[in-house]
């Protein structure tokens, strides 16, 4: 049984991206969202074993969106996604409860290594 991930970014560009590297690693992409609101409500909706968070975006950003979804699930496995120079709040969503986080632009094989940590 393929494991589930639900990706959440404001790029298109990028929950593309994640997907296809998850994808070929034989992940089940069960959802994508645009916004941590969203994030939250398609987390409740679909439990995947695994979130994908950007840390900026619109209307709710990643940070209180794993706040949230934490608060839902304490167990929730989350990987931050943050772009060069974020450091401050990647240490801010570990703290809010993610488990990891990997640097844009994305190495494919650090995506995939960061998962499987995640997942065991």
């Amino acid at each position: 049984m393929s494991r589930t991930v639900l990706i959440v970014d404001d790029a298109i560009f990028m929950r593309t991206m994640i997907a296809d590297i998850l994808k070929g690693a034989d992940f089940e992409v069960v959802g994508e969202a645009s916004s941590g609101a969203e994030a939250v409500e398609k987390y409740k909706e679909l439990k995947p074993d695994l979130v994908t968070m950007d840390i900026v975006m619109p209307d709710m950003g990643g940070i209180d969106a794993v706040r949230e979804i934490v608060k839902f699930d304490p167990d929730a496995r989350i990987l931050m996604c943050s772009a060069m120079g974020q450091q401050g709040l990647v240490v801010e969503a570990i703290q809010a409860g993610a488990r990891d986080f990997v640097v844009k632009p994305f190495q494919p094989s650090r995506v995939l290594e960061a998962v499987q940590r995640l997942l065991g």
